[in-house]
């Protein structure tokens, strides 16, 4: 999404929890030609995020856009195997991280009504859980709540100008799988995860994270909320719905006195 918003001539704020591979991007755009600022910053904390919000728009002048795409894999296994730690870890930084990322934002996002928008990256695993299970039921949850979280912030913010969209990919070729080399001590400290983990595996099959920046760039112009880029999961997401319409057929069944 970076490369995608300089490529249009956007100045840009980065802002990730490890520094080395933060230093390598800001470079990376340097040597492009392109002005970054850049925050070594945790998104489960909220003060990091708003104190590096203000030097931005500090630097820049104002603030139009806001990315919240910080996220971790998290535990891969059956939840009852799950420990308290593994869920701290997946919804401080996949849920509360994107609250605190949109919180220090809006202030400034209002303040240009008609040209700011929210791109929130949720999963197609915010819109259906895989079955058979492939355990990534604390991701699902995370995920699965930032996409209430993007509607009503539609619904509070559409009305005042600031555009919301909802990303719902599927693989895209990041390093998400990796992500557990920048768990903090308390969450139960790093961890690799194995390269012949069928997700990471998947993985390096995904969409060119480049392709899908673009994509969000278009959606982002035609203020779509909900955006989808894989439709390979359309069955399994139409069968979750259609589950929830014969519930709504059996509630008067079910409400009905005896």
């Amino acid at each position: 999404m970076a490369q995608a918003f300089a490529a249009r001539g956007m100045k840009l704020g980065l802002a990730d929890v490890d520094a080395a591979k933060l230093a390598e991007v800001q470079q990376r755009f340097a040597d492009q030609g392109h002005e970054v600022l850049v925050f070594a910053a945790d998104v489960a904390n909220r003060e990091e995020l708003k104190r590096a919000t203000a030097e931005l728009v500090a630097h820049f002048g104002a603030l139009h856009v806001v990315c919240a795409n910080a996220g971790v894999g998290g535990y891969i296994g059956p939840l009852q195997e799950g420990a308290d730690t593994d869920w701290d870890w997946v919804i401080d930084v996949n849920l509360k991280g994107t609250v605190n990322t949109v919180q220090a934002a809006l202030p400034y996002l209002m303040k240009n009504p008609g040209q700011s928008h929210i791109v929130l990256t949720s999963s197609i695993s915010g819109l259906r859980v895989y079955l058979p299970s492939r355990g990534q039921g604390m991701y699902n949850t995370s995920k699965f709540a930032l996409v209430g979280l993007g509607e009503a912030l539609h619904a509070d913010l559409h009305q005042l100008g600031v555009g919301v969209s909802i990303l719902c990919p599927g693989v895209v070729n990041t390093d998400i799988s990796n992500s557990g080399r920048n768990r903090q001590a308390r969450y139960g400290g790093a961890f690799d995860m194995n390269e012949d983990f069928v997700l990471a595996k998947a993985a390096k099959n995904g969409t060119d994270p480049l392709k899908f920046g673009q994509w969000v760039l278009k959606a982002m112009e035609r203020d779509q909320l909900y955006v989808i880029t894989h439709p390979e999961d359309r069955p399994i997401v139409e069968a979750r719905h259609a589950r929830i319409l014969q519930a709504f057929d059996a509630c008067e069944s079910l409400t009905k006195p005896n």
